[in-house]
């Protein structure tokens, strides 16, 4: 039986969403274990650095802990990152499982260590998630494969391209530009989702991309939700998936829009470092990892 550690590296969470949690991931056929800092309250955190870098670190090292399980994003995991000892996780690998926030792990791990990371729905969610988020996390824990048929989008660019996955929270990713966290993005299919951001912050964002070489660098990109994106005082002038499509239509590789992931209740699983098939056609959009 696989064993889960739930964790809380950022924002704090409250019992009652940890609580079904447990009990869906108990059903599912897990062992499931608390952290001692999860449940923590500190100002805006789960607890100190120091007490959130110890719940982390003692996952890590943990010989029977297949699966560090984050409770939820906001803000923090940064805080942590070149804190931890990874060495006895490079000894006994393990899945380290979030969105938003945890990006930050996604960018990390598989570059530095070659070891994948899930993107996936957090505790904080399971009581809205969809079934299809839920049933495609217990399959990424599990080692099934996940085939997810997606809707078109008349901004899509066809394509097909078979390559490892890397991305999470634009946000975040762009934060970790030319740093030691700075994701490999070589023949990778990028994905990317946003929250609450201005148009004008994605097309920057991009910029940031495309100047620091990245964008020519990728295979594939994938769009999943771009929650409550807000314009300017004055009208961009466009939609950000217009925006979007710009960047990548020079670069002639596929680009999928509506991909059913991020911070949305529809939150399906993808491993980060892992290859997968995505195929964009004019009638017909799949994803197979």
């Amino acid at each position: 039986m696989k064993k889960i550690r739930l964790v809380s590296p950022a924002k704090h969470i409250d019992q009652h969403e940890v609580d079904f949690a447990e009990n869906f991931l108990k059903d599912s056929g897990f062992s499931v274990e608390i952290g001692t800092y999860a449940l923590g309250v500190h100002n805006y955190f789960s607890g100190t650095i120091e007490e959130r870098k110890s719940d982390f670190q003692f996952a890590l090292n943990d010989p029977t802990v297949d699966v560090i399980l984050c409770t939820r994003g906001g803000y923090g995991s940064v805080q942590l990152i070149d804190q931890l000892d990874f060495s006895k996780f490079i000894d006994n690998p393990k899945l380290i499982i979030g969105y938003s926030d945890i990006t930050v792990f996604h960018e990390h791990v598989p570059k530095n260590f070659n070891v994948p990371t899930v993107h996936a729905t957090a505790p904080l969610n399971f009581a809205e998630n969809s079934l299809e988020s839920l049933s495609s996390l217990v399959n990424a824990i599990k080692g099934n494969t996940n085939r997810y048929e997606i809707e078109i989008n008349e901004l899509n660019i066809e394509g097909e391209v078979t390559a490892p996955v890397t991305g999470g929270n634009l946000a975040i990713i762009y934060s970790m530009l030319g740093t030691n966290s700075e994701a490999d993005y070589e023949g990778k299919i990028l994905f990317i989702e946003e929250v609450g951001e201005a148009v004008y912050a994605i097309d920057r964002m991009f910029h940031a991309l495309k100047k620091a070489g990245k964008l020519d660098q990728i295979s594939g990109l994938i769009v999943g939700s771009l929650t409550n994106m807000k314009d300017s005082e004055v009208p961009y002038g466009c939609s950000v998936e217009e925006v979007i499509r710009k960047h990548i239509l020079p670069l002639n590789i596929p680009l999928c829009f509506n991909f059913p992931a991020g911070h949305i209740s529809d939150n399906r699983a993808i491993i980060m470092g892992q290859k997968a098939t995505l195929s964009v056609g004019a009638n017909n959009v799949t994803f197979e990892q």
